[in-house]
């Protein structure tokens, strides 16, 4: 394909989440990438203040990972994983499992964060059945929450335009309201203060339904999706401890948290509240093979370990359940989280990306900037009449800028890879001024 491409070139890929008709009147087209770093076709530089899409954690163009998918694919591009394994994957786990909270042992393989999220619930599920309550059907996910695009992920997720395309969803879904309240934690600076007691909603809901219907609440300890939406001081805690006192299985969708977005390997270590299910994705291997992994209590799996043991404990899986060759980047690319301690890098880099971008807190038409970790989000005034106007202006022009943003709506958000140094913050919030201050 040339470096300006045609209309009808662009014509047959029917883009995901993208506004497709615009963008193939107007193309955006990345060509390479490295580092910090993408270039379009025509050799101009894009910062990425997103790592691709919250996955490219350690950068792009590791030839670390480069080297070991291609090991890999020459060696074996390809096993099953029903009934049989290879070494990579059982590697890969042994692994990850140094790193997830204490307790969380176990992993179990997918391909994407839409998969880990329908696993994860169907394990909840499943594991209330096997241990004699299997009244427990219920899934509670949250207002505003995001969970991927499987049925079952919609279905828990609470974003209003990935919902009402879809028909009725799955039954027997209820939702938390969200913690997002501008009056009360406008410009706060890190995790807001108020808002704890908003996690009590879930006693409402059990009141509602009887505990002895609800399998499992699935939330993000922060919200991406939805804007960058943290969770109110205490709130994760309040959360485990109402799942506690009714029997309720706690889920964490790590999706975007996991592999050192908050500057700790996970959110639920940032946070100190260990869940009893993680779902993961994305950063796993550096976004470089898809791949998608959950981790679940000792006592979740030991609970399936039971009958003959030739029969099938669990009727779950995929056909690329542990690929050997996303294996092969996924354990390169922790090697290198490890090696350069990428998982906690962004804790010191926090305090310098909250103040670059807080700082933008006086130019017109921002109402809230919200910040953990290294993330951000950088919420507009929606223009009258057209709410997400100005937000997808400001995807627009920064990219005529190179800078690469995101944005949701109206809200910006920023998610560099965590190799990002100080020079980058100062380029990519400074650009980010200059861009909005162009928006009406």
């Amino acid at each position: 394909m040339s470096t300006n491409p045609s209309r009808a070139e662009l014509e047959a890929f029917w883009m995901p989440f993208t506004a497709n008709r615009q963008f193939k009147a107007n193309p955006r087209l990345l060509a390479r990438a490295q580092g910090m770093h993408y270039w379009t076709p025509d050799g101009r530089e894009i910062l990425d203040g997103v790592s691709g899409l919250w996955c490219v954690n350690a950068g792009h163009g590791r030839k670390e990972i480069t080297e070991a998918v291609s090991r890999q694919i020459a060696t074996m591009e390809y096993a099953p994983p029903f009934q049989m394994g290879h070494p990579p994957a059982f590697e890969l786990a042994n692994k990850l499992v140094k790193i997830t909270p204490p307790g969380l042992d176990h992993v179990f393989f997918t391909n994407s964060g839409s998969e880990s999220v329908d696993t994860a619930l169907k394990i909840a599920i499943a594991y209330h059945r096997v241990r004699g309550e299997a009244s427990r059907q219920r899934l509670i996910g949250r207002e505003k929450g995001y969970h991927g695009v499987g049925f079952g992920g919609i279905s828990v997720g609470g974003m209003v335009n990935n919902r009402k395309f879809f028909g009725s969803l799955l039954p027997g879904v209820d939702h938390l309201r969200h913690t997002f309240d501008l009056e009360h934690n406008a410009f706060s600076r890190g995790i807001p203060q108020w808002g704890a007691h908003l996690a009590d909603d879930l006693e409402r809901l059990v009141a509602l339904h009887d505990a002895s219907t609800i399998a499992a609440v699935i939330v993000e300890p922060v919200a991406g999706s939805a804007g960058v939406i943290l969770p109110p001081q205490g709130y994760l805690q309040r959360l485990r401890s109402i799942c506690d006192k009714y029997g309720i299985l706690l889920i964490f969708d790590e999706v975007i948290t996991g592999f050192g977005r908050l500057g700790a390997p996970f959110g639920a270590t940032y946070f100190g509240v260990t869940p009893d299910i993680i779902t993961t994705a994305k950063g796993l291997t550096n976004g470089a093979v898809p791949m998608g992994a959950v981790f679940v209590r000792k006592e979740i799996y030991d609970t399936f370990m039971q009958g003959p043991e030739q029969a099938i404990e669990l009727f779950h899986g995929y056909t690329y359940s542990g690929h050997p060759v996303a294996c092969a980047a996924g354990l390169a690319a922790q090697e290198i989280y490890e090696r350069e301690g990428l998982l906690t890098r962004g804790a010191k880099l926090a305090q310098q990306w909250e103040d670059a971008v807080h700082s933008l807190r006086d130019v017109p038409n921002v109402i809230d900037i919200r910040n953990v970790g290294l993330v951000a989000g950088i919420e507009l005034e929606p223009r009258s009449g057209a709410p997400g106007a100005r937000g997808f202006e400001a995807l627009v022009r920064a990219f005529e800028k190179g800078i690469l943003i995101r944005v949701t709506g109206d809200i910006v958000a920023l998610s560099p890879p965590l190799i990002i140094e100080p020079k980058h913050i100062d380029q990519l919030v400074t650009t980010l001024r200059e861009v909005l201050k162009t928006l009406d």
